[in-house]
């Protein structure tokens, strides 16, 4: 499974989305879920971005089509970060 680091910011709409109702912000996760993802972790950030989810996935496309689906919503603008664990990459940087 592949790791995905998700920099989120939420835009007018999503900020008074999550306002009116804090709950959104799970259900969401759930969504993620259901979309073929897994949220590892997640933060809120003070900052640049709003928050920093951790998710775990089989395959790139996948993540790109949930974060295609989110962006769409126009409540959330997204960088997404793959993320390889340190002892895979230094195992790969053995195999040269």
């Amino acid at each position: 499974m592949g790791v995905y680091v998700v920099m989120s910011k939420l835009t007018q709409e999503g900020r008074k989305t999550l306002k009116g109702r804090p709950e959104r912000l799970k259900e969401v996760n759930r969504e993620i879920t259901r979309m073929g993802a897994k949220v590892i972790d997640q933060y809120a950030l003070l900052g640049r971005y709003d928050f920093m989810t951790i998710l775990e996935a089989g395959e790139n496309e996948t993540v790109a089509k949930i974060m295609v689906a989110l962006g769409s919503r126009g409540t959330l603008e997204t960088a997404t970060i793959s993320a390889i664990p340190v002892e895979e990459f230094l195992e790969a940087l053995k195999e040269e």
